[in-house]
């Protein structure tokens, strides 16, 4: 896999063998996102447990997945996708939702602890929560993240316009702001989604409340 020049705005263009994932062209997903799923994978399972979740895949997943992957690079939401499956099947085959709560808490403990801890200032968690717009182009190249403040300790964010909407990668989310949250100083977090495009609803809502 290799990283060629950058179009106009910005997004890398990522190849690998047998195609090339190109501006404009599917859904897609920071490979952040994806390396971020697999070190989980290793501080849980060490590399067998990395193994044991990409033989589930489709051979064309697990080449790529074994290459280096660029935490900036586009890759196609699809993957992400078809891995998170893999990993709850493994992980937790008998609560699936709290294996993609899990996932979505890892992933914001790490993007916090590294290239977006700017976002986290103690005791401020409508901070964060305010900056979801920009954080939400850290992840999605398709779609758009409002936010709301709606009380001391409450906010809603929105998302709309997004591709491939299932109900597993919004509860990553949830757990995303779960843990975002809790990294902020709230306690006893709780986020609800009311509203989901996977249920039929013209947009996700996800509400959230802290102590």
């Amino acid at each position: 896999m290799a990283s060629r020049p950058r179009g106009d705005n910005g997004w890398a263009v990522v190849t690998w063998d047998g195609g090339m994932l190109t501006q404009g062209t599917g859904s897609r997903i920071k490979g952040g996102v994806l390396i971020s799923r697999l070190n989980m994978l290793r501080q849980h399972g060490g590399q067998a447990g990395v193994d044991a979740v990409l033989r589930r895949l489709p051979a064309e997943d697990q080449a790529l997945l074994r290459q280096m992957l660029l935490p900036v690079g586009w890759y196609p939401l699809e993957l992400n996708l078809r891995l998170d499956a893999a990993i709850a099947g493994v992980m937790s085959p008998e609560d699936k939702d709290r294996a993609f709560l899990e996932m979505g808490r890892a992933s914001a403990h790490e993007a916090l602890h590294g290239p977006q801890h700017v976002f986290v200032k103690a005791g401020e968690p409508h901070f964060l929560l305010s900056q979801a717009p920009k954080i939400y182009r850290f992840y999605y190249a398709v779609g758009s993240r409002t936010y709301e403040q709606t009380g001391p300790c409450a906010a809603v964010l929105r998302t709309f316009g997004a591709e491939n909407v299932t109900e597993p990668d919004c509860l990553t989310i949830i757990g995303w702001h779960e843990r975002a949250i809790e990294l902020c100083g709230g306690r006893a977090v709780h986020v609800t989604h009311p509203m989901c495009r996977a249920r039929g609803a013209p947009h996700c809502e996800y509400h959230c409340t802290w102590e």
